[in-house]
Parts: structure tokens; C-alpha cells; sequence
């Protein structure tokens, strides 16, 4: 059974209730639900990313209401053409010709503003969603890694792609909207300027729609808000399915898993239909008061004219105007869905991007330089993910330049907590981390990072050739420095067997390697960048026994002149080591060589008698011959 992943809120809703959580497979996942219809600290955000482009947006409102403009006036062009070019005289003739000049000049108007609307508000939605996923990456890559490790990937990548599509799907639409107001006033304008009293009967239609949507909106509005979450909810899963389906795979949960997503594709699949019911349901309403309009006119309108109290051309024109009057309503009433997404999917953007930098350059931080001794020193350390709970404890220890140290003890004794402070991938709550004599924290986290290499428990490879993995820490190394390295680690020969040897094409994670072969790519890597500190996270814990000692006498020849920090349950890297740091309950408890710890009796001992000494049955000649034949 997974472990569940449950981040807890405090907030609470206005009306004292805890938001709705949603469960994904084990995992229980709260989620917001937004319901604000439009929140104008939200578009203030969403401006900030608009602003480098205001003037095209200036543009695309002028071609918007040019065009409004020609929709405006193409039937009061008719209506002249009606009223006085169909009637007998001399000039009706002229009269007529100029009206249809005047008609094919407002259609190629028309034509132009529509294009150039769609073309600039196209590009700039599309330069806007490149400009805020860009925004959210950059920002991603430099959050504290314990924000990280409390939010699920599914979520992120849910933010990245589907609430970054709402709001360019807003985008596009919020111009357009600007026009289908214009039109809406502009043509009632018209229609009471022309007749007030046949106006005024058309718009008698609207107090009907005005009731409608008073019921229509909290449904909708509800309806769309589900769709959201459910949605959010089907994807946690699918990225939680992907990501463990080797767990999945070997404990024949396929079938639990399928019923599990399932009910929660088909969740999302309900709500979805339900949203567009609301969503399409005003259509054929307004489609019905369009009719009902056009209707009254007609009866209303043609016994006015046969009366000669209106003119033929009036009662066209009004026909033309009532069957474009409903048309930014329908449009309007789409778009407050489209609005609704919007909303949401920004805050929960802002979210992303509002996370706090916790670790950060100081703004006097200096650069280290590779000239520094490499040594490193705790100083009466204090430190806890959460700090009312610290996992270190006044831990005091310094690794002198050049000199490999191994820390060892059980599992939460705080290992793996020092070597991300050497990093800086967290900050101290008390004391110090000192890196070639400095607080990592007066030192720029790039240079930090320079001159520290790191091989995890956990190796990740990325997706390209061998080549580019091994020089990723450092590109501007060789391709003889890569295949020395390679060969130190004993990962040249392998390297070689593939189809293009170093240009072989890795896939996702290096899913075509074993986890050994990965995991010396891993070394090779570390050694290309040419640190002067050298961090092995449980580096060999994947890797058998007959490769590790291979690749042991290498690396006591490539640590020389480097400082190395070991973390490790087998014998020989422990025993390679000068000091050995013992952790228990992030507190030191012991220190010396392998010989001195044995003599003393105490955890070590312990730990090496239960877990180490089914080692000590390898001869050293044995390692000795498999180095050299290695070497050879």
C-alpha cells in the first residue's frame, strides 16, 4: 500500500467548512474551489503578462469595434438602398449603385477587421501562454525543494498545461467581448433611433432572458466549478498511475488501478456533460427569443407598413438588427464559462507563481571559486523540514581538504540532510555550513554548485545521448574527458556494446539501462565535472557487488586532491574512508576509522557486525585481480 500524501490546510470556508478533498488512488488531495466570476487581483496578474503587448491589444480593440462598427452600419445601407434607391425617380438608379459601392466597401472593411482581430488576439494569447509558462518553469526551478516534495507532479503539470490553456482561451475572448458589448448597445441605439416604438416591442424579449439567467448562472456557475475539480482529480491519477506503474505492475494492482481511475474519469465525464448542458442551454433559449422577436416585428412592423406608418426599409432593417441583436448574448452567456475557468485556473497559476523562494542568493553573495580547499565544516548545526521537529541537533563535525569521510547510521539518523545542506538545497534553522571556510549562505547557490558533485541513491538521466548525460553537470567538457571518465567508473565497455556507443539515444529516465549501468553514468558524470567535493549519496547502494569493487580502487585515485562525503551501507567504501561519522536520532555519537569504531563497541559496531561483515568473506586479492582485470 502507498504511503498517503496528505497536505494539510488550515483554512477554513466562510460558512466554517473545510474545502472538499478529492482521493487519488491513496493519496488525498485537497482542492480549492475558486468562486469568484471575475476577480480583478487575478487579471491584475494575468495583465502583468499582457502589458509588453498592450499595443497590439490596442489594435486588435480598434479592428474589434471597426468591425462592430460595419455590422452596425451594413443595415442602415440596405435600409437607404430600400427606402429611396427602389423608388421611381432619376436619381434612384445612381441612388442604387452607390448603396451596393457603399455595401462591397463595408463588407471589405469587415473582412479586414476580422482578420486582423483574429490574427493580433491570436498571437497574442499564444505569446501570453508562452510568456507564463515560461514564468511558472523559471519560478519552479528555483522553489525550496520542501515545497517541492510536498506537491504532486500530476497537480503541477496540470497547471502548466490545462489551466494555462483557460486562461489563453480568456484571453482570446475577453477582445472579442469588448465587441459583442459594443454591438449589443450599439444596435439598441439603433433600433430606438429608427423607430422607438417597434424598439422598444423588440426588446420586450429581454426581461424573459434577464429571469432565465437569474436561475441559469448559480447552476452554471456550480456545474463548471465540479467540472474543474474533477478534472484536476482525474489527472492527479493518471499522473500518480503513470509514475507507479512499476509498483503497479509488480503487484498486479492493473485491475484495482483501471476501477480506481475509472470512477474518476467517469466523475469527470459527468461533470463535463453536465457543465455543457449549462453551457449550450441558453442557446436555443435566446435561439427561441430571436425567433419570438423577429415575429413581433414582422406582424407588428408589416401592418405599420401596409398602414404607410413605416417604411419598407425600416422594418428590413430592424429584421437584419433583431437576428444580430441575440447574437452577442448567445456569445456573452458562452463566455461567462469561459470567464469561470478563467478565474480559477489563475489562482491557482498565481499559486504556482507566488510560492516563496526560501533559499536565495544573499545580495552581497559571493562567487566560490576553484581555488577554495574544499574543506567542509558544520557548525552546532540545527535543522528540521519542519523546524518545530529538527532532524539534525547541534551537529558539529569539519571534513579537512582532500580527506573522505563516511557517514553512516540508521535510517532517519540525518544523513542525507547533511549532504543537502552542503548543497544548500535547505537552510538551517541554527549554526552553520561552511564550505571552503564559508557559510554556504553568503555564497552564490551557481558557484556552490560548481565545485560540489553529486551522486544520489536515485540516479536521473535525462532524455538524449549518453554523451550529453555524462557532461550535463559540465558542458564544456571533452569527449575525452567523458571517456576517461566513463572508463574510471567501469562504464566504457557497456557504453560501447549500445547501438551508437556514446551517442546512443537514452530514453525517458535512461529506462533502456539497467539501474547499475544508470547508475554508473551517474559517477561518470560526477567525475566530468571536476569538483573539489565529491558527495555519494548511497551512490552504490544499485550497484552489485563484483561492479563495486571495480570501481572502488578508481575512486580512491579520483578523490585524491577532492574532499569526499560518503554515505553508504557497504563495507568497502566504509572501510576506504579516513573518518567515519556515526548519526543516530541527528545527533553525532561517534567518529574515528573503521579500526578505532570496532574497538569502541557502540553503534557502529553494532551496525557493521549486523549488515557488513557477510563482506568480509571477499578476499582482497579477489578485488585486486577484478581491478586489474578491469584495467586491462
Amino acid at each position: 500500500m502507498a504511503e498517503e500524501l496528505e497536505t494539510e490546510r488550515s483554512d477554513v470556508r466562510d460558512d466554517g467548512r473545510r474545502p472538499p478533498r478529492a482521493v487519488v488512488g491513496s493519496h488525498r488531495i485537497e482542492e480549492e474551489i475558486f468562486g469568484k466570476v471575475f476577480d480583478s487581483n487575478i487579471v491584475r496578474r494575468i495583465w502583468s503578462f499582457v502589458r509588453p503587448y498592450r499595443t497590439k491589444i490596442y489594435w486588435a480593440v480598434l479592428a474589434v469595434l471597426t468591425f462592430t462598427a460595419m455590422q452596425l452600419l451594413i443595415p442602415l445601407i440596405i435600409r437607404y438602398a430600400i427606402d429611396h434607391g427602389m423608388q421611381a425617380g432619376a436619381d434612384s438608379q445612381s441612388i442604387l449603385i452607390w448603396s451596393i459601392v457603399a455595401f462591397l466597401v463595408a463588407i471589405v472593411i469587415n473582412f479586414g477587421a476580422s482578420y486582423a482581430q483574429e490574427t493580433l488576439v491570436g498571437g497574442v494569447a499564444e505569446d501570453v501562454l508562452f510568456d507564463i509558462r515560461k514564468a511558472m518553469f523559471t519560478h519552479l526551478q528555483r522553489v525550496s525543494l520542501s515545497w517541492m516534495d510536498k506537491t504532486e507532479v500530476g497537480r503541477l503539470m496540470s497547471r502548466l498545461q490545462g489551466d494555462v490553456n483557460s486562461m489563453q482561451e480568456f484571453l482570446e475572448t475577453s477582445v472579442l467581448s469588448v465587441g459583442d458589448i459594443t454591438l449589443l448597445f450599439g444596435i439598441v441605439f439603433v433600433m430606438l433611433t429608427l423607430d422607438f416604438k417597434l424598439g422598444l416591442l423588440t426588446l420586450c424579449a429581454l426581461p424573459v432572458l434577464f429571469v432565465v439567467r437569474l436561475f441559469w448562472l448559480p447552476r452554471a456557475r456550480k456545474s463548471f466549478m465540479a467540472a474543474h475539480e474533477t478534472n484536476s482529480i482525474a489527472n492527479g491519477a493518471l499522473a500518480e498511475a503513470i509514475h507507479g506503474v512499476r509498483a503497479v505492475q509488480s503487484m498486479d494492482r492493473q485491475s484495482v488501478n483501471f476501477m480506481l481511475y475509472d470512477d474518476k474519469a467517469r466523475a469527470n465525464l459527468n461533470t463535463h456533460l453536465n457543465a455543457a448542458k449549462y453551457a449550450q442551454v441558453m442557446v436555443p433559449i435566446v435561439d427561441s427569443l430571436t425567433g419570438l422577436a423577429m415575429a413581433l416585428v414582422v406582424v407588428v412592423g408589416g401592418a405599420r407598413v401596409l398602414n404607410q406608418a413605416l417604411d419598407v426599409g425600416v422594418m428590413v432593417a430592424f429584421l437584419f438588427y433583431i437576428q444580430r441583436f441575440f447574437d452577442p448574448i448567445r456569445s456573452l452567456t458562452l463566455q461567462y464559462s469561459v470567464m469561470q475557468r478563467a478565474m480559477a485556473s489563475g489562482q491557482r497559476l498565481t499559486e504556482v507563481l507566488d510560492v516563496p523562494v526560501d533559499v536565495r542568493d544573499a545580495p552581497n553573495a559571493k562567487v566560490l571559486t576553484s581555488d577554495m580547499d574544499g574543506s567542509v565544516e558544520f557548525k552546532d548545526v540545527v535543522f528540521g523540514y519542519n523546524p518545530k521537529h529538527p532532524v539534525l541537533k547541534h551537529v558539529s563535525f569539519k571534513v579537512n581538504p582532500g580527506e573522505t569521510v563516511a557517514l553512516v547510521g540508521p535510517t532517519g539518523s540525518g544523513k542525507s540532510s547533511c549532504m543537502s545542506l552542503i548543497h544548500r538545497f535547505y537552510d538551517v534553522q541554527q549554526g552553520q555550513v561552511l564550505v571552503g571556510g564559508h557559510d554556504v549562505r553568503d555564497l552564490t547557490q551557481e558557484s556552490l554548485g560548481r565545485q560540489i558533485a553529486m551522486v544520489l541513491q536515485e540516479p536521473f538521466l535525462f532524455t538524449g545521448t549518453v554523451f550529453e548525460n555524462i557532461r550535463y553537470h559540465k558542458k564544456d567538457a571533452t569527449r575525452e574527458q567523458v571517456i576517461e571518465a566513463a572508463k574510471a567508473v567501469g562504464a566504457h565497455d557497456f557504453i560501447m556494446r549500445m547501438p551508437e556507443g556514446y551517442e546512443s539515444i537514452l530514453g525517458q529516465r535512461g529506462g533502456n539501462l539497467s539501474l547499475g549501468q544508470r547508475q554508473l553514468l551517474s559517477f561518470a558524470r560526477a567525475l566530468v565535472a571536476d569538483a573539489k567535493i565529491l558527495v555519494l549519496d548511497e551512490a552504490t547502494a544499485n550497484i552489485d557487488s563484483y561492479t563495486e569493487m571495480l570501481i572502488q580502487k578508481a575512486l580512491v585515485k579520483l578523490l585524491e586532491g577532492r574532499t569526499g562525503l560518503v554515505i553508504a551501507h557497504r563495507l568497502a567504501t566504509i572501510r576506504e574512508a579516513d573518518r567515519i561519522i556515526v548519526l543516530q536520532n541527528g545527533e553525532l555519537i561517534e567518529s574515528g576509522n573503521h579500526r578505532e569504531l570496532m574497538k569502541n563497541k557502540k553503534l557502529y559496531s553494532k551496525l557493521y557486525n549486523l549488515n557488513y561483515s557477510s563482506f568480509d568473506d571477499i578476499p582482497e586479492d579477489v578485488i585486486e585481480e577484478a581491478v586489474t582485470e578491469q584495467a586491462t
